[in-house]
């Protein structure tokens, strides 16, 4: 169950159809055969990641130097796919036969007289196998083979850029503060490893200048954290047998069923059967009955190969492949495809000055400009018009000149005009040329009075408004393609127009088709002046379209911020929800834009609301991955037990951030939201339960380490460590059924995969920090009978046991480094311990030789003005000072006797606070002793539960106590809604909330 699985797949619910995983985004590129910009990419063989496709004929590459520009990727081929295994392609079913990788991820390259012999992209550019062997590549799983020469007479070129041994700095999509050192600040690449199982070779290793180490994406889901300052040598490869990118496009490869993007398709199936077929693949929601009955267009083929499909609503849902049934319309379905993906470039030619008549079919132009200047309601006049081709650009999308106004239009949703004039008019004059424009409008002008008005309007026209309403048939209110002329001048932002229609009782609640009124267009169109003449004119802010969408929704999606501002200053409501029950705060929350949940917040937005899912801000925050989101929430939180609040499937906050391995979010919750690590779902499952099973080996450290429960039975018993070694046994199991020679797995030759590292080292840590080794479930299974592996078995029991005797050193074989241990060294060489005290930060960052040279604290960046080494307690003797004593800043004592103390050994001051040495060094302190008897976990959740109700109480008391003598209850209403008490009540003519006259008091019983 991943995030997709768990929220709507709709337009709406503001899922992304990530292209990512279907060759392109994230893969690792050198140039290509019609490479002819200079060196931007830093020279032949430098490496660069494909960061996004612009369309199916152009992509945008970040090169390891920094360098992002633009390439061709269709008739022009500038780049070579050099590895696409950090797009998370992979060929289930095989394995290199040569370093066992199982799948093999990224191209796979099959030998043509081997029988079934495979080998990966990094064996095959490393010289494995029979170099006078032929080879066929395979670019993704069913694509076509392509032969290649005997790598014998090939070129190798050597890769260079973000490998072992460069140096680098942070890159355009760093995100992670100061981890660096600080801007410019430069790190070594030690190693290229894999940012996640399902994206191989996708990020580097990096040991900065400042000593810290961490791993930064480098290709995963095209980000680049990283920018290389002096490059090195990743290796040799054979340039001419890699493949083209976008030699068969992104994401062009038939999806299940033989679907292609572009093929039109219908839902043909019972509903009761299409419902069945749904589940695991987005599900089904009733806003997709439009589907029955509808043809739609193939968009997209996701990760999961589930089908995107595009209806002519604008909606876009997801279907198993097996509910579709492909429309075979033998001259149509290019067509189709031109409709409804962007488009190839029409066969027509056109030039400046050429007269061409727009589309008419609102529903196909809307797709047809989808990459091309995108469709806005303001260009409904120019449907079916003619106007003149003012500029052409270098992608073909045509500027013309239509109605007064000037849009980019793609040139499949134009005409050329066929006229006796057409083949003269590029070089007619100016003066002709208009001349006949104007001729030409004359002829297409209906008379119509509304269409009149409308254009006049929308072009900003007031005197011919003016004009227009003052004939006697003239309606202020009347309609042009679906449009009034208020709703025309508002998105426009034309006040002036406005102005003119108010005096003659224009009506503000008018809706268009999609419901959308006049201050929705004014959202629409990023016009904040005109949204407040609205609402001086008694226009509703809180009005809905069709989708139930406020201008508040719009204002936010469409990420107008001035609009926004404006509506919340007016006071509209910040809570309302769509038909997907989102508020405009879930919106802000997906669209990344923190500023707007800031302003949302500080206009009481409610963030327990949840939307039809069961998500309230919060889980949306989580589910999304949005730290800056939680960040600002958990700030602005009114009540503290909402960090805890479950959806109706048991999940909180915390379960989503470890189940989609969003590590920043966990530790946000953890820390700063102090989220309950123990809540179970309607499964009984804890967040360790769910990071385990997913093997997020970050989301498990973080919460071991943060004193979760390790031994919390699910609903069949298990606790986290059954479900690691339950996963260590199925990976096992695999790798035998896809063994040819058993005998060498049984000898130990195999080589382990990269699951069962994981879940063996997951299950010792958790041995090691006290999960029990003889809890049974309730098939009467302990740990260790789950587990085959006796060595793995004596490593456990090993882990546990050291974890009790005194003194045991702290080796363990898992990945998860001890940080008790790394804050003791220093942070200079790293092979002495700390012990010297830095004035006037009281940090212990470094060991007495290193000190002197450390001019600036290295932990808080302050200047050093005194260095004291810590010598051993001056009171017993017999321990090292590891006490720091405040206010005088001393550390001269341990931790036995400096309990003992009120005053400094050293000065005789006062002593009003103590600090351990392990903060001083930049740890957390140890934990508080608990009184005998007392569970932790146990104490925490009643306290929690308490407080919470006193909060719920408090709450119950604020909604019913007078607003403005806080003493009595509300028991008199007024017609406004809002109520006081009868005492307060009767002393007022106006509302204290809302400041309306109180016309009628009404007394409560």
């Amino acid at each position: 169950m991943n995030a997709d699985n768990i929220e709507p797949n709709s337009s709406t619910s503001n899922r992304v159809v990530r292209a990512n995983l279907m060759e392109g985004v994230g893969a690792r590129v050198v140039r290509g055969p019609d490479w002819k910009w200079g060196k931007q990419d830093g020279g032949e063989g430098h490496a660069g990641t494909v960061r996004n496709f612009e369309s199916p004929e152009e992509v945008v590459v970040v090169w390891d130097n920094g360098t992002a520009a633009n390439y061709r990727c269709a008739g022009a081929y500038d780049l070579r796919i050099l590895d696409s295994a950090s797009t998370g392609i992979k060929h289930d079913g095989t394995m290199c036969d040569t370093c066992r990788q199982q799948p093999i991820f990224g191209i796979r390259w099959k030998c043509a007289e081997c029988s079934n012999y495979d080998v990966c992209s990094v064996c095959y550019h490393g010289d494995k196998h029979n170099l006078r062997h032929r080879f066929y590549r395979i670019t993704v799983p069913g694509s076509d083979r392509v032969a290649v020469e005997p790598r014998r007479k090939s070129k190798k070129i050597t890769a260079r850029g973000i490998y072992p041994g460069a140096r680098v700095v942070r890159g355009v999509d760093w995100q992670w503060d100061d981890q660096d050192g600080g801007n410019g600040r430069r790190g070594k690449v030690i190693e290229i490893q894999d940012w996640g199982a399902a994206s191989p070779r996708s990020a580097a290793y990096v040991l900065w200048d400042n000593a810290s180490k961490n791993l930064y994406r480098v290709a995963f889901e095209g980000m680049a954290d990283l920018k290389v300052v002096n490059d090195a040598k990743g290796g040799s490869f054979y340039r001419d047998h890699l493949p083209l990118l976008g030699e068969q496009g992104p994401g062009s490869r038939a999806g299940p069923g033989g679907l292609a993007i572009g093929d039109q398709v219908n839902v043909d199936l019972d509903l009761e059967i299409v419902q069945s077929l749904q589940h695991g693949h987005g599900g089904w929601t009733d806003g997709m009955f439009e589907c029955l009955g509808t043809t739609g267009t193939v968009v997209g083929i996701d990760e999961d190969h589930d089908i995107v499909v595009s209806y002519p609503s604008g909606n876009r849902w997801t279907f198993n492949p097996a509910v579709l049934t492909k429309v075979n319309t033998p001259s149509s379905s290019s067509a189709s495809a031109n409709e409804n993906t962007t488009p190839t470039p029409p066969t027509q030619q056109f030039a400046v000055g050429d007269l061409v008549q727009i589309c008419s079919d609102a529903e196909k132009i809307k797709l047809l400009q989808r990459g091309h200047g995108e469709w806005a309601e303001a260009m409904i006049p120019t449907l079916g018009k003619i106007g003149r081709v003012q500029q052409i650009y270098h992608d073909n999308d045509l500027k013309v000149e239509v109605c007064g106004t000037s849009w980019t239009y793609n040139p499949a949703a134009v005409t050329k005009v066929a006229s006796s004039d057409g083949a003269a008019i590029g070089n007619s004059s100016g003066e002709r040329l208009s001349a006949l424009l104007k001729k030409l409008f004359e002829t297409h002008v209906s008379g119509d009075v509304n269409e009149e008005l409308v254009k006049a309007a929308a072009n900003g026209d007031g005197t011919k408004v003016d004009e227009l309403l003052q004939r006697p048939e003239a309606d202020a209110n009347g309609m042009f393609a679906g449009h009034t002329a208020l709703q025309a001048a508002s998105q426009n932002g034309h006040s002036d127009v406005i102005r003119v229609l108010m005096k003659h009782d224009v009506d503000f609640e008018i809706e268009d088709k999609d419901g959308d009124r006049a201050v929705h267009h004014a959202a629409f169109g990023d016009e904040p002046s005109v949204i407040e003449q609205l609402q001086r004119g008694g226009a509703d802010l809180n009005a809905r379209n069709k989708r139930r969408q406020t201008p508040l929704h719009i204002g936010v999606n469409k990420g107008h911020i001035g609009v926004v501002k404006t509506l919340l200053d007016l006071a509209c409501h910040p809570s309302l929800q769509d038909s997907e029950g989102d508020s405009p705060l879930h919106d802000a929350i997906s669209k990344k834009r923190d500023d707007m949940i800031s302003i949302l917040l500080e206009h009481h937005a409610d963030l327990t609301i949840a939307n039809n899912n069961g998500f309230n801000s919060l889980h949306h925050a989580a589910l999304r991955g949005n730290p800056s989101a939680m960040r600002i929430l958990l700030t602005k939180i009114p009540r503290h037990w909402i960090v805890d609040e479950k959806k109706d499937d048991g999940y909180t906050a915390l379960h989503l951030a470890a189940l989609n391995n969003h590590v920043e979010v966990a530790e946000l919750l953890v820390h700063q939201g102090k989220a309950n690590m123990d809540i179970q779902n309607v499964n009984l499952q804890t967040a360790l339960h769910l990071a385990v099973e997913r093997q997020h080996t970050q989301i498990v450290r973080l919460l071991v380490r943060e004193g979760c429960n390790l031994n919390v039975p699910d609903k069949d018993g298990d606790t986290p460590l059954h479900e690691a070694l339950r996963h260590h046994t199925l990976s096992q199991l695999r790798q035998l059924q896809d063994m040819q020679d058993v005998g060498k797995l049984l000898m130990g030759l195999g080589t382990p995969g990269a699951d069962k590292k994981s879940s063996a080292s997951i299950a010792c840590f958790l041995a090691a920090n006290g999960a029990d080794l003889s809890i049974k479930n309730k098939k009467g299974q302990t740990p260790l009978d789950l587990c085959p592996d006796p060595n793995l078995c004596k490593a456990l029991a090993k882990c546990h046991k050291e974890r009790h005797s005194p003194g045991a050193a702290a080796e363990n074989t898992v990945i998860i480094r001890n940080d008790q241990e790394s804050l003791l060294e220093c942070m200079v060489c790293s092979d002495l311990k700390r012990d010297t005290l830095f004035g006037p930060c009281s940090h212990i960052a470094t060991c007495s030789l290193c000190s002197p040279r450390v001019k600036k604290c290295l932990m808080c960046k302050e200047q050093v003005q005194s260095r004291t080494k810590i010598e051993e307690c001056v009171v017993c003797s017999d321990k090292k000072a590891s006490v720091l004593f405040l206010p005088c800043g001393h550390m001269c004592a341990c931790d036995g006797c400096a309990v003992l103390m009120k005053k400094c050994v050293q000065c005789r001051s006062s002593i009003e606070k103590t600090v351990p040495f392990i903060v001083c060094c930049g740890g957390s302190p140890p934990p508080a002793p608990q009184p005998p008897g007392v569970m932790n976990n146990g104490s925490r959740d009643v306290s929690k539960d308490i407080q919470k109700l006193q909060q719920q109480l408090q709450d119950i008391k604020d909604q019913t106590s007078c607003p403005v003598c806080m003493d009595r209850l509300k028991n008199m209403i007024f017609l406004c809604g809002h109520g006081t008490c009868q005492m307060c009540g009767d002393r007022m003519a106006e509302c204290p909330i809302c400041r309306k006259s109180v016309e009628k008091r009404i007394l409560l019983y």
